[in-house]
C-alpha cells in the first residue's frame, strides 16, 4: 500500500498498524478537519472509535463520522449500546479500555478547561477522566479563535494540562473561520498524523541533537546561471523526520529545494557550499550526530560575474576558472568533538559506478565511522532508494524501499552504533554487533 505524508511517499508499512485510537470531537468549526483526520488514521493502519460532544454535533454529524470510521459513534453518557461486547451501560469506562491513545481533535478552550478541573458532565470528558492514565495517553489538538488561544487563562490551562501528563500537539497559524488571522487553528490532518506517528515511534535518539544536511548546493556563474546537481533533498528530509520521530532535536540545513519542512524540525535554508559550511560551523558545536546527505558541489567558479555573461557571436565559450570548495564532511569529521567520540558523523556517497569500492575509500578518506552509499542517477528525485552501509566491521545492504522507510532504518542503525561506542561499553570491552 502506498502512503504519502509531508511530501514523502512510498510503500512503507502502515505506520499505525495495530493501534486503536479513540478520536474525540469537541465543539468547533475545525470538526470538518476531523473527518479527514479519521480517514488518515485509518489509512495509516489504525482503528478509530469516534466520541462526540453535543456541541460537536452542531458542526458535523455522527452519521458522517460513523461512515468514515466504520464504527458506531458515541455521543451520550447514557448510551446503553454495548462497547467492546460489554453491556453494562458504562460507555465512559469501556471506550478507553484497549485504546492506545485518546486524541481530542478539535479540542476547544471550554473542553480544555473541563479537563483541567476534572469536570465530567458529558461522555467525552467522563471518558478522559476515567481512562487508565498510566496506560492511555491523552493527546490534544487545540482549535479556537486567536484571542481565545492567547488569553492568559487558556495559556495557563495548556501549561497545567501538560504538567498533568497530556500531550498538546500545538496549533497552526493563519486565516480563521471568524475572519481573523493568527494562532489557534487546529493543525491540518496530515500534520496531526505526522505528530501521532512520531508520538508512538521508539525514542532511540532521545536526548541527542542531530544536524542534517540535505539537497544540492548552487554555485553562481553569474546572476542567472550556476552549477548544481540533481539532488532533490528527499533522503535528507526523510532522515530529519525519522530522527525527530526517534526523539532527537533536529536541525536541517537545506540547499535549494522545494520540500516542506518535517514537523518539529528546525530548518536553515542555504544556497552555496560556502553558505552551508557557515551554517554548519555555527551549529555543529551543539550537535551529537552529524548526517551529511547533501550533494555539495566540489568546485565553484573562482570569480563569478556580477552581470549576465553575454554571447559575443564568436562561437567561443567564456573561460571559467574554478576553485575547490571546503570539504564539509571531512572538516566536521576531523573536528575535536568528532575525534573525541562526542560527535557521531555519518557521510553519504552518491556514486555512478563501483559503489562498494568508492564508498569504502570515501569512508577512510573522510574518517567517518559510518558511510552510506547509493547510486546517484538511480535515486535523484525519486521516492525510493537502495542504500549500502559501510563501517569498520563490514557492509550492510539496505534493499530498495521508500526513503522514509530507509531513513528510519538508518536512524536505528546509528542509535545502535552510538550505544556500542558509549564509555561503559568501551571500558567493558563490548563491541558492536557485526553488520
Amino acid at each position: 500500500m502506498t502512503n504519502q505524508v509531508n511530501g514523502l511517499s512510498g510503500d512503507e508499512t502502515l505506520d499505525l498498524a495495530g493501534k486503536h485510537m479513540v478520536l474525540g470531537l469537541s465543539g468547533g468549526i475545525a470538526c470538518y478537519k476531523a473527518a479527514e483526520l479519521c480517514r488518515a488514521l485509518i489509512k495509516a493502519g489504525a482503528t478509530v472509535q469516534v466520541v462526540m460532544t453535543e456541541a460537536a454535533e452542531q458542526f458535523i454529524t455522527p452519521v458522517t463520522m460513523q461512515a468514515l470510521s466504520g464504527r458506531p459513534v458515541y455521543t451520550s453518557q447514557w448510551d446503553s449500546r454495548p462497547v467492546n461486547e460489554i453491556s453494562n451501560n458504562m460507555a465512559h469506562i469501556n471506550l478507553s479500555r484497549g485504546a492506545d491513545a485518546i486524541l481530542i481533535a478539535p479540542c476547544s478552550a471550554d473542553f480544555m478547561a473541563k479537563l483541567l478541573h476534572g469536570r465530567a458532565d458529558d461522555l467525552l470528558s467522563l471518558m478522559c477522566l476515567a481512562r487508565p492514565i498510566d496506560k492511555v495517553p491523552l493527546l490534544l489538538a487545540p482549535a479556537m479563535n486567536r484571542e481565545m488561544y492567547s488569553h492568559p487563562a487558556t495559556q495557563r490551562n495548556l501549561v497545567q494540562l501538560e504538567a498533568d501528563g497530556a500531550t498538546v500537539l500545538g496549533v497552526g497559524t493563519g486565516f480563521q473561520a471568524c475572519g481573523e488571522t493568527g494562532d489557534g487553528r487546529m493543525l491540518e490532518p496530515e500534520q496531526l498524523l505526522e505528530d501521532i506517528i512520531a508520538f508512538f515511534a521508539p525514542k532511540v535518539l532521545a536526548g541527542q541533537h542531530v544536524l542534517v544536511t540535505a539537497g544540492p548546493t548552487y554555485e553562481a556563474i553569474d546572476p542567472v546561471r550556476g552549477i548544481t546537481n540533481l539532488s532533490s533533498g528527499k533522503m535528507g528530509f526523510a532522515i530529519a523526520r525519522a530522527a525527530r520521530e526517534a526523539g532527537a532535536e533536529v536541525t536541517l540545513v537545506a540547499g535549494p529545494v522545494s520540500l516542506p519542512t518535517p514537523r518539529g524540525v528546525t530548518r536553515i535554508d542555504v544556497k552555496s557550499a560556502q553558505n552551508m559550511l557557515e551554517a554548519i560551523t555555527g551549529r555543529v558545536q551543539a550537535a551529537t550526530v552529524f548526517i551529511a546527505t547533501a550533494a555539495v558541489a566540489d568546485w565553484r567558479p573562482a570569480a563569478p560575474s556580477g552581470q549576465k555573461i553575454k554571447k559575443d557571436g564568436s562561437g567561443h565559450a567564456p573561460q571559467l576558472g574554478f576553485t575547490e570548495n571546503t570539504d564539509i564532511l571531512a572538516t566536521v569529521a576531523h573536528s575535536a568533538a568528532a575525534q573525541a567520540g562526542k560527535l557521531f558523523c555519518v557521510g553519504f556517497a552518491a556514486e555512478s559506478h563501483d559503489l562498494l569500492e568508492n564508498a569504502q575509500a570515501k569512508r577512510l578518506r573522510k574518517n567517518v565511522p559510518l558511510l552510506v552509499g547509493n547510486i546517484g542517477p538511480d535515486t535523484f528525485g525519486q521516492d525510493h532508494n537502495t542504500l549500502l552501509l559501510v563501517d569498520e566491521l563490514g557492509v550492510t545492504p539496505l534493499p530498495r524501499a521508500s526513503k522514509l522507510s530507509l531513513a528510519r532504518r538508518l536512524v536505528q542503525e546509528i542509535a545502535t552504533r552510538m550505544a556500542a561506542r558509549t564509555p561503559h561499553n568501551r571500558a567493558s570491552g563490548q563491541q558492536p554487533a557485526a553488520s
